[in-house]
């Protein structure tokens, strides 16, 4: 399984020759004259989304035929077969209520696996799906959740996890290929993560979270015994697993315990020794092998953009790809004999879309075409990076969206947009939601407040158990930069974002009523009382690395009942429109009602969205074209005016 990592020397500069050996490089310049089509909510969600399945070479069907991948091109998310030779994806499944996802095809036959869950309850299950289309599921039973954690080499083994057992933990199941029959190899008595089994199926490897910056790794034989700690430390490092080597004998480990950001660390499982292979300037997200060994995967988090290096490994230097269109290289999978490479490429202005490369040449082809060709994307804007002061002289980072014709004799609308979290990160990509709203003259700042991950450990902790403080004031900081430019009207400066950022939009109506024109809540936590007493069993672990972070509704209730906006909502003056999804079951429905009526009650406008069949987050098109339409509605009427 692949965790979060960083990147080495020399291997740096992937070694694009279609982009000059740089990734995410800039669009070719569109003539600032040219006039800008506007487009409709649908027309910006028409475009599809594309995943690619798997972890590496069970993204592959078993005769090289196809590609393993996920496509809302209906409407709602289902896995597909994708052509190797080009042509249309072929379905696998046909759900119209619940997206599922592909996760990994079978090695010999013609089967995969698929997940869903129930209309945004994440409450996952595994299903097989036979050759002729019938869905089975490996993990019955009522409010369990399942996921899948790969295969053994040899490919009559694969391995599940589930809480059926014990809510709050998840088991380590093995599944023989010819019966489907479970056999518990791991009971997680200990408070673990699974985090991946290796190829020869001797070992699972684990993690251990102790606070929301100190975790270890643990490796435990699935013959029995007690897990073996693989990271002995002192003081707070954060230790995660990248995967394991081929041969089984090592383990790739993720961890800053000698800097800023974290580097990736093989760890040889029986002696302890320790040989570094990825370091760089900002945190590694993964560093992993193909298949065989051959080549070293990894990527850097570099300044919200991702940076892929892969090397091969007998001649220490970069793959070299062709025919690669400017973009962010990303789900990198090699097949079994290591002659194919499929991954994605997306950049701005441009989703996501499969490339396949033949290793021997370095050429690449386009399997898809993800943007929908009705939007032209020279109408669509690059973003920059940009950064602004916090106080204490802090540097927000952020991703600036300007819309064409933005000026000072133009000047235009803007919005601050906070992302999910806490510790999440708003990044370089193509977003249909907020070129949408740039294309219909809104610039978009997407601020990476103190505790955003991808700028180093001090910057991520800076609001531990602080809050809507500080980081609540980066983002009304954001807004007073927005003010500065002069072509942003500046009475014109919206808040919006969700899950977290949900609550920060709600918090800077709350706390700060007169830096924001107007506000936009998805799904977002209004009541820090009763969200943090009611998070799912299934968080088990990692429940002590948020409360660490966030603090204990034990002991901390009083500083929660100072930052839940709900309790403060007579504060809120400006309009608020508020979405929820009625399955949610990180953020209840609960926190978006009271909100409402207490917001209402001041006499202050609100606009309410509830959509009966989604959770904490939007799957359905229709749903998201729906919501889409009511962000630009409300800000059409109470920002722009």
């Amino acid at each position: 399984m692949r965790a979060t990592s960083m990147v080495s020397g020399a291997a740096l500069a992937l070694v694009l020759a279609a982009t000059g050996g740089g990734i995410m490089v800039p669009q070719a310049a569109i003539a600032a004259t040219a006039p800008v089509k506007t487009y409709t909510a649908a027309q910006f969600l028409e475009t599809r989304n594309y995943r690619i399945g798997g972890f590496a070479a069970d993204a592959f069907s078993h005769d090289g035929k196809s590609l393993l991948i996920s496509s809302d091109q209906t409407g709602t998310f289902n896995a597909y077969a994708l052509p190797l030779a080009g042509g249309a994806p072929k379905p696998l499944t046909a759900s119209t209520t619940d997206a599922t996802y592909a996760v990994s095809a079978f090695p010999n036959d013609d089967r995969v696996l698929v997940t869903h869950d129930g209309g945004g309850n994440e409450l996952n299950h595994i299903y097989v799906r036979d050759a002729d289309g019938t869905l089975k599921d490996l993990t019955p039973g009522e409010k369990l959740k399942a996921d899948f954690a790969g295969w053994a080499a040899d490919g009559k083994t694969f391995y599940l996890t589930s809480n059926a057992r014990d809510p709050k933990a998840f088991d380590l199941y093995a599944y023989d290929v010819a019966t489907l029959a479970p056999k518990l190899v791991f009971q997680n008595d200990g408070g673990f993560r699974v985090s991946g089994v290796s190829p020869d199926g001797t070992t699972v490897a684990l993690v251990k979270s102790l606070s929301s910056k100190n975790s270890d790794v643990y490796v435990a034989s699935l013959s029995g015994g007690a897990p073996k700690l693989m990271t002995p430390h002192k003081g707070d490092v954060s230790y995660n697993v990248s995967d394991f080597t081929p041969d089984s004998k090592g383990l790739i480990i993720l961890s800053d315990e000698d800097g800023e950001f974290a580097r990736g660390i093989a760890y040889d499982i029986a002696s302890g020794a320790k040989k570094e292979l990825t370091r760089g300037d900002w945190d590694v997200v993964y560093t992993f092998y193909s298949p065989k060994g051959r080549y070293r995967l990894s990527a850097l988090n570099a300044d919200a953009s991702s940076m892929l290096t892969i090397v091969d490994t007998k001649t220490g230097q970069p793959l070299k790809l062709t025919g690669i269109p400017a973009g962010d290289l990303g789900a990198p999978r090699f097949n079994a004999d290591e002659t194919m490479l499929a991954f994605t490429v997306a950049s701005d202005t441009s989703p996501s879309d499969i490339f396949v490369a033949d290793v021997a040449t370095g050429k690449a082809r386009r399997l898809t075409h993800a943007l929908n060709p009705a939007i032209a994307e020279s109408d669509l804007v690059e973003a920059t990076v940009v950064r602004y002061a916090g106080e204490g002289g802090v540097q927000v980072p952020g991703i600036l969206y300007k819309p064409k014709g933005a000026s000072v004799t133009h000047p235009v609308p803007a919005i601050v947009y906070v992302h999910g979290g806490p510790g999440g990160q708003s990044r370089r990509g193509y977003s249909a939601s907020i070129q949408h709203l740039v294309n219909h003259g809104y610039a978009v700042l997407a601020a990476n407040n103190r505790g955003s991950s991808g700028y180093g450990k001090t910057f991520f902790h800076m609001d531990d158990r602080h809050h809507g403080e500080a980081d609540l004031r980066d983002i009304v900081a954001g807004g007073a930069w927005f003010r500065s430019q002069p072509w942003v009207a500046k009475d014109k400066v919206a808040v919006m974002g969700g899950s977290y950022g949900g609550y920060m939009t709600a918090a800077a109506l709350t706390f700060h009523p007169d830096a924001f024109a107007a506000g936009v809540d998805i799904f977002g936590v209004t009541n820090w009382e009763r969200t943090l007493k009611s998070i799912p069993p299934w968080w088990g672990a990692e429940r002590i690395a948020l409360f660490d972070e966030m603090g204990d509704p034990a002991t901390d209730g009083v500083r929660h009942h100072a930052i839940s906006p709900l309790f403060h909502a007579a504060r809120i003056t400006k309009p608020l429109l508020v979405i929820q999804g009625k399955n949610d079951p990180r953020v209840l429905q609960v926190e978006s009602d009271e909100l409402v009526a207490a917001v209402r009650a001041n006499k202050v406008p609100v606009e309410y969205v509830v959509f009966p069949d989604e959770g904490h987050g939007f799957q359905s098109r229709k749903n998201r074209v729906t919501a889409q339409e009511a962000y630009l509605k409300f800000l059409d009427q109470y920002v722009r005016k």
